[in-house]
């Protein structure tokens, strides 16, 4: 048996009643617009949208960050709660969570999950933060007294704990309808007899990752640290916690994030294509890339394929992956991109938006050039993150992704 580090552990769930998760259930609220969050919440008075967006609510000159929107957030929170469409169980439990899309299907584990052990690194990362997202919803988590979200975690695949995650799915589920998007949304509460068995069978497994939701992290963790400050006792909180949902890393998709961008600097189509040339690198291609170390580039109304040179022996692997073989062969040595974190003169586009759209942005004036690239696979990611590397910015899209409003867990209650 492993050393246990990321152990999980049972929460009341805010949830929907019976047959109004579709009604209530909503996308990530950092996937959409403010326009787009608008637009969605406006058709469906009950969308969970009104919680992690409220902005939605306000007039649309209003600042998103503004206390209003806050407090705003936290009453339409309550109100969902007290005669509204949501609920909370009474009595702690651990839920599984089904995403199915099409042909491919990933179940995990709804949980929650130690902020303790994600500070000494036990639940690892890959990913910067920006101060000024975790700012925003360490407010939110704050002001409305719950985490309104999961992370998206991965784990190495473990035929104990997938065997009873499957078993859970045999019983009435708490909610299944399939979103306007096309993907299938299940979740089940696990038996109070599984509920022990599940979490001594998660302790064999040596390490989690956070494979999306890396805000919602750190936020989750200033959030704690805010409250402690405040506080004379030291007992444990809810708030010690964070929300989750694991996946075996063998379900979890992995889709491509590409490239755009929005200028050649000072190249011609036909100029910058002799560069390529020069170097080798560039040959009559398709819209997507049949193999790591080739990119294919929509210019000048035709696809190109790229070929990338490998990393040297020995560089970390982070350092090996297309995307960042790409930035430093070709976007930052010819075009003159610098940190893609804030190069204003670069874009991405990922997920299911795939040739097409990235055809429109040049055609369109848009983009000067567009790249589309091979996705990374969950074992280069956990290989990253074994490592302490971080990935390189917009490099991961995963797919299809957890809804909002689904499973809260509330934080303003001490554990007893």
């Amino acid at each position: 048996m492993g050393v246990r580090m990321a152990r999980v552990y049972p929460f009341r769930a805010v949830r929907p009643h019976t047959g109004q998760a579709e009604a209530v259930a909503d996308v990530p609220y950092d996937v959409v617009t403010r326009d787009e969050a608008a637009a969605l919440a406006a058709a469906r008075p009950l969308s969970f949208l009104h919680v992690t967006r409220a902005e939605v609510d306000l007039p649309s000159v209003t600042d998103p960050y503004a206390d209003i929107v806050y407090r705003t957030a936290a009453g339409n929170f309550s109100r969902m709660r007290e005669g509204g469409p949501l609920l909370q169980d009474d009595t702690p439990g651990l839920y599984v969570y089904r995403l199915r899309m099409g042909s491919h299907e990933q179940t995990g584990l709804a949980a929650c999950f130690d902020l303790d052990e994600y500070e000494r690194g036990a639940i690892v990362r890959h990913e910067r933060t920006r101060r000024d997202k975790e700012d925003d919803r360490t407010r939110h988590i704050l002001e409305v007294a719950a985490q309104t979200g999961p992370v998206f975690l991965a784990y190495p695949a473990a035929p104990d704990v997938d065997a009873l995650v499957a078993a859970a799915t045999t019983g009435e589920p708490l909610a299944d309808f399939t979103a306007e998007d096309g993907v299938r949304h299940t979740t089940w509460r696990v038996s109070h007899q599984a509920v022990q068995p599940l979490v001594d069978a998660f302790d064999a497994i040596s390490r989690v990752y956070i494979a999306d939701g890396h805000h919602r992290a750190a936020s989750a963790q200033r959030a704690r640290q805010a409250i402690r400050n405040g506080r004379a006792d030291t007992g444990p909180l809810e708030a010690d916690r964070f929300l989750g949902v694991a996946f075996p890393h063998s379900q979890t998709q992995i889709l491509p994030y590409h490239r755009i961008v929005k200028d050649l600097d000072g190249y011609t189509p036909r100029g910058f294509l002799d560069a390529l040339r020069e170097q080798g690198r560039v040959a009559p291609g398709r819209e997507a890339p049949g193999a790591k170390g080739r990119v294919s580039m929509y210019l000048d109304g035709g696809w190109h394929e790229i070929v990338l040179n490998p990393a040297p022996a020995g560089a970390p692997a982070e350092e090996r992956l297309d995307v960042a073989l790409l930035h430093d062969q070709v976007l930052h040595p010819l075009l003159k991109i610098g940190d893609p974190r804030t190069d204003p003169r670069i874009g991405f586009v990922g997920g299911l938006r795939g040739a097409e759209e990235l055809r429109r942005l040049v055609e369109s004036g848009a983009a000067a050039a567009a790249f589309a690239l091979h996705p990374i696979s969950v074992g280069e990611l956990m290989e990253i993150s074994d490592g302490g590397g971080i990935m390189p910015p917009k490099s991961t899209w995963f797919e299809p992704k957890l809804r909002d409003g689904l499973l809260t867990h509330v934080i303003e209650q001490a554990r007893g």
